[in-house]
């Protein structure tokens, strides 16, 4: 799957939804916290979190009762700091530790239930979604060279991190009467950010809340 076949797909995707019946158009955005579960050879690494970033737009259509399809692309921000014990490459056979940055465009088609039928409700979202990491920073320390810190952009390959990963989604939030809305959420990663063979496993960990609004014209 190519960058320019990925972006394809969204907007033929979301533009199958705008003729679905009545959609409500949402916006959302807000600060997330970011790190992994890091395995290398079936032990787990120490891992730290640091702060992140969300912002994207999702279309609330009407699927059955209070049951609806939510369809989302959005920017995230994320990344981790780990500290090794043993070897791993990728980064680097003698890196002691590594601190990533990610930039990563994500598509989410959620399924949204909202718990009551009033006007102003809470609710809850849940599902899968694929994210494609379009760039990355790393830094690492390295135990040869009198302590040399590296600093370089990730490498995206066959043989070194991937671009593409899954995970699973959940939101819980509530929804006011005048269209808006804050969530918490929380992502679970599925697939490993590591395409390197006998490399370590690493799947992103993400937990965050978001202000959402709906713009007046799709307001209820």
């Amino acid at each position: 799957m190519t960058p320019k076949f990925f972006f394809t797909l969204s907007i033929l995707f979301f533009s199958f939804l705008l003729h679905a019946q009545k959609p409500e158009l949402v916006l959302f955005a807000g600060p997330q916290a970011t790190s992994a579960k890091y395995i290398i050879k079936g032990v787990n690494q120490e891992t730290h979190f640091k702060s992140g970033f969300m912002a994207g737009a999702g279309l609330k259509v009407p699927f059955d009762n209070q049951l609806y399809f939510f369809p989302a692309v959005y920017y995230s921000l994320k990344g981790y700091k780990v500290d090794f014990n043993r070897f791993a490459f990728p980064p680097d056979e003698l890196a002691t530790n590594n601190n990533t940055t990610i930039h990563t465009i994500e598509i989410a088609p959620l399924l949204q239930i909202d718990l009551s039928k009033k006007p102003s409700h809470p609710f809850v979202r849940f599902g899968f979604t694929v994210d494609f990491a379009f760039s990355g920073k790393e830094r690492f320390d390295i135990s040869s060279g009198g302590g040399t810190t590296i600093e370089r952009d990730m490498k995206f390959s066959f043989g070194d991190y991937g671009r593409y990963t899954g995970s699973a989604n959940l939101h819980f939030g509530y929804e006011t009467q005048k269209g808006l809305m804050v969530f918490a959420h929380t992502t679970y990663g599925l697939g490993s950010l590591n395409n390197a063979d006998g490399g370590p496993r690493i799947v992103h960990r993400i937990y965050g809340i978001s202000l959402g609004w709906k713009p007046a014209f799709t307001a209820k």
